[in-house]
């Protein structure tokens, strides 16, 4: 994959962050709008039902919500790990067109609720009409930052993401919203990519790569640490796999795991 370079890379303070999520959130505009079709935070094929199936999700959950909410993004499927509970409060952080939301919608039952969270507004607008073709009235879309979540404190069971948390320049705050949402014993589970060595400065400041789940992803061990740093307690790896995407750097092979995360408050 060729990268593009950032124009002016600027090293600390919120401009780089700021130009950071700004290709972040065009990025992801224009595949909620169908302008770019091209795979992100997903891994080999270029069908995106191929993509959802090498990301973990089963032909059944596929069928079993709205094929429009399925645009073959993340690295993992959360809500096969997450032991949701019917009745619960679940938030998905960074929940795109909803494929998250609606699995786990199909879980809570009508006496809970699923909540997604995204950045970008063409992606709420497509995941509100995809709850709306698919008859949810347990789930509910709301535009907003996973660094400033639009949510009450202590109002959360489980929080699950995928691929999403990579995206973002300040993890560390990051999961201290998610800590802060949490009802006491809560949980997360995230499915995210991490680094098994350095990367190059190159990928490190570029904004394609930044979108693409790889430029922002930090080492493993440093990943782990700032969940602990966030008050999170209990943290461990359940799952793990190998990273990859078409035309994929060949200085990135055998460097990227996609992880599976679970914690407590």
């Amino acid at each position: 994959m060729n990268y593009t370079r950032f124009k002016k890379f600027k090293y600390g303070g919120n401009v780089k962050e700021k130009e950071i999520k700004e290709s972040v959130k065009d990025r992801y505009s224009k595949i909620a709008t169908g302008e770019e079709q091209t795979c992100s935070c997903c891994s080999g094929s270029p069908d995106i039902m191929e993509q959802a199936k090498a990301a973990g999700y089963t032909v059944d959950e596929i069928k079993s919500i709205p094929e429009e909410a399925i645009f073959g993004l993340g690295c993992g499927n959360p809500t096969a790990l997450a032991e949701i509970n019917e009745g619960e409060t679940v938030l998905d952080l960074g929940s795109g067109g909803g494929i998250d939301v609606f699995l786990a919608a199909n879980k809570v039952g009508e006496n809970g609720k699923v909540v997604g969270v995204d950045m970008t507004e063409e992606m709420v607008q497509t995941a509100v009409k995809n709850a709306e073709r698919g008859n949810y009235t347990n789930v509910e879309f709301k535009l907003g930052e996973i660094e400033n979540l639009p949510l009450e404190d202590n109002s959360i069971d489980l929080i699950i993401s995928n691929c999403v948390i990579n995206l973002t320049p300040d993890k560390l705050v990051a999961y201290r919203e998610a800590f802060r949402v949490l009802k006491p014993g809560g949980r997360i589970l995230v499915s995210d990519l991490v680094t098994l060595g350095d990367l190059p400065d190159e990928i490190r400041r570029s904004f394609s790569a930044w979108s693409a789940c790889v430029g922002g992803a930090v080492k493993k061990e440093e990943y782990l640490n700032i969940i602990k740093k966030a008050g999170f307690s209990a943290v461990e790896i359940i799952g793990s796999h190998y990273f990859t995407e078409p035309r994929m750097d060949v200085r990135l092979e055998g460097k990227i795991l996609s992880i599976e995360v679970k914690a407590n408050k």
